[in-house]
């Protein structure tokens, strides 16, 4: 998601100021490619409200800008595409899937700049955001580990049905690939129906992530956000197999 932010222009009048109490509206009518608000704070409070209407903050320095763009590039859990070559590594290799038991370490390890970034967007103050929601149990992450080192791995949100995806690294080859795999499964399991990918990607999409209308999904997030779905922390799982 960082990339392309820089070369980014907007214009600070056309935007909806995020800086009031404001809770969310379902964005229906925003812009497809370009902020819809702007300003805020990343509060536990605001945070939950914008991913439960389709919103999320994008932003490499201040002040915070707002999303939610169109279309938006989702999967469904049970519909992850493992390919000939995937399907061989998740087979043989020694890959060790958890989940929650290093959330802290996999956000900063996704905030570490890129060969093919000038920068990152993953800010100090977008890591205390999302530590102070893992704390509460909404945000998780999955570690990929290899020979006891952490190789890869991802973190986002939940709410009710929904698993809203932050961010992915991988310090290996294939590392993050084996940790979205182990999501899909543990995400099928515990009954989610959706997972939002944000925008789109070609990593993503060589694993079944699809585009769609925002129009349709914020229409599956109206009632997937409030499915009766715990709100705790994950369960741990062993190696990752096909």
């Amino acid at each position: 998601m960082g990339n392309g932010l820089r070369g980014l222009r907007v214009s600070m009048r056309e935007l909806k100021d995020a800086s009031s109490d404001m809770m969310w509206s379902f964005p229906f009518d925003a812009p497809a490619d370009r902020p819809l608000a702007i300003g805020g704070d990343l509060s536990f409070e605001r945070l939950l409200s914008a991913y439960a209407h389709g919103i999320f903050p994008w932003f490499d320095e201040p002040p915070i800008l707002w999303w939610s763009p169109d279309p938006r590039m989702v999967l469904a859990p049970a519909d992850i595409r493992i390919n000939r070559s995937l399907d061989k590594i998740l087979r043989k290799t020694t890959f060790r899937v958890t989940f929650d038991t290093a959330f802290g370490a996999v956000i900063r390890a996704c905030s570490a700049p890129r060969r093919t970034q000038a920068g990152t967007w993953i800010t100090s103050e977008m890591v205390v955001a999302y530590e102070a929601l893992f704390a509460q149990g909404y945000a998780h992450s999955a570690e990929c580990w290899l020979d006891g080192q952490l190789v890869g791995g991802l973190y986002g949100v939940a709410l009710g049905g929904v698993f809203f995806g932050e961010s992915m690294f991988s310090g290996v080859s294939n590392a993050s690939k084996v940790a979205f795999v182990a999501l899909t499964r543990t995400l099928e399991k515990r009954g989610f129906v959706l997972i939002d990918c944000q925008v789109p990607s070609t990593h993503l999409a060589s694993l079944g992530a699809t585009h769609m209308p925002r129009r349709d999904f914020l229409r599956i997030l109206q009632d997937a956000v409030h499915l009766p779905i715990a709100v705790d922390e994950w369960d741990t799982a062993s190696r990752i197999r096909s």
